[in-house]
């Protein structure tokens, strides 16, 4: 079942251009890191603090109808916002250019966690980078159809 709620935008004008063109064009356009050939999805979840609607693009991460949200921010020695929302709202909507499907969001540890990252990494290398400039553990979010 569809999430529901109210829809706030994020204040990132680059993250709100980018989910409108690719929910407007079923992922047939802006399906892309901007820059980048490395192909993106949009995840819908609900607001930790609000219960508001959020949408963030993240880099496509698939294996076998599984998809991975990886929390780098970039390696920001913080966690991204949409991170809380995850943790407080597992149930998520995740949209793969026209295919829309609610998922269940779970963090991933020990060897679990390490065959992801490995995956992760090879998917989008600068992911090794992101590692190398913080402190912090990257979350990984493993998502499965719910």
């Amino acid at each position: 079942m569809a999430l529901t709620g109210t829809y706030v935008p994020s204040t990132s004008e680059w993250v709100r251009n980018q989910v409108e063109q690719y929910e407007a064009t079923d992922g047939g356009e802006a399906g892309t890191l901007p820059g980048t050939d490395y192909p993106i999805v949009v995840i819908t979840s609900v607001g930790a603090k609000s219960g508001n609607l959020r949408k963030n693009p993240v880099m496509k991460v698939e294996r076998d109808g599984a998809y991975l949200a990886v929390a780098s921010k970039g390696g920001a020695p913080e966690n991204p916002e949409w991170y809380y929302n995850f943790v407080a709202h597992p149930e998520v909507e995740l949209q793969d250019g026209a295919e829309k499907h609610v998922y269940t969001a779970r963090i991933l540890e020990g060897e679990e966690r390490a065959d992801w990252w490995e995956h992760a990494v090879a998917t989008w290398p600068t992911y090794a980078e992101y590692q190398t400039r913080t402190d912090r553990e990257i979350p990984l979010f493993l998502l499965e159809r719910a």
